[in-house]
């Protein structure tokens, strides 16, 4: 009984809460869209489809120091480096 009496009470103390609250429209009302506005669309979609054909096509490397380099780069080894000798004992 008294769980009753506690869910009622839950219930009156929320209710002029949830009054309080604003009508929130989370699904607005499409708005349609008038014939201009769907040429005005369509002409815009036709010019983006004609800027995309003019775009030539890249058949090359990308690669800047491309003619710099020779087609085959050498081949670094561990040791070409002269070795130094490190600390207070160097005889």
């Amino acid at each position: 009984m008294r769980v009753l009496i506690a869910a009622i009470g839950a219930v009156l103390l929320a209710a002029p809460a949830a009054a309080q609250m604003p009508n929130v429209n989370l699904m607005p009302e499409v708005q349609s869209r008038t014939p201009e506005e769907k040429e005005q669309d369509a002409i815009r979609d036709k010019a983006y489809r004609e800027s995309l054909k003019k775009i030539p096509d890249t058949k090359t490397s990308s690669d800047p120091w491309g003619s710099v380099r020779g087609s085959e780069t050498p081949k670094t080894s561990g040791s070409a480096r002269p070795k130094t000798k490190t600390g207070s004992s160097a005889n």
